[in-house]
C-alpha cells in the first residue's frame, strides 16, 4: 500500500498506534509492546490484549509491521519501512503540534 493511502488512513495517529510502532524500534512481542508502553507513559496508558492483538492484525495487514520471529506463543513483530516513513509524517506532526501549543500555553493560564 502507498504511504498515501497509509498516511490517510492513519494520521493523525492514535495514541495506541503511536505507542505500538515506537516501540518497535526493535523487534518485541506483543507483552512486550504492552509493558514498553506502560513503561514509557509511566504507567498513563496500558494496553489491553485486544485492543493491541487488533491494532497489530490490521498494521500487519496493512504493512505497516511484519512479523520478525515466530516463537513457541510468541510472534514477534518488527516495523516496515513503510512504519518507518510513517513515523516519521506523524513524528512531523507532532513537533508543529508541539510548536504551536508552547506559543499560546500561556492564553489558557
Amino acid at each position: 500500500m502507498k504511504i498515501e493511502k497509509i498516511s490517510k488512513k492513519y494520521i493523525p495517529m492514535t495514541e495506541t498506534a503511536f505507542y505500538i510502532l515506537l516501540s518497535l524500534t526493535i523487534p518485541r512481542h506483543g507483552y512486550g509492546i504492552i509493558k514498553h508502553v506502560e513503561e514509557l507513559t509511566v504507567g498513563r496508558l496500558v494496553l489491553g490484549s485486544g485492543t493491541i492483538y487488533g491494532t497489530l492484525t490490521k498494521m500487519q495487514r496493512d504493512e505497516i509491521i511484519t512479523v520478525y520471529a515466530d516463537e513457541k506463543r510468541k510472534t514477534i513483530y518488527e516495523i516496515t519501512d513503510v512504519g518507518k516513513e510513517l513515523m516519521r509524517h506523524e513524528i512531523t506532526r507532532l513537533k508543529e503540534l508541539h510548536v504551536n501549543a508552547l506559543m499560546y500555553e500561556g492564553e489558557f493560564k
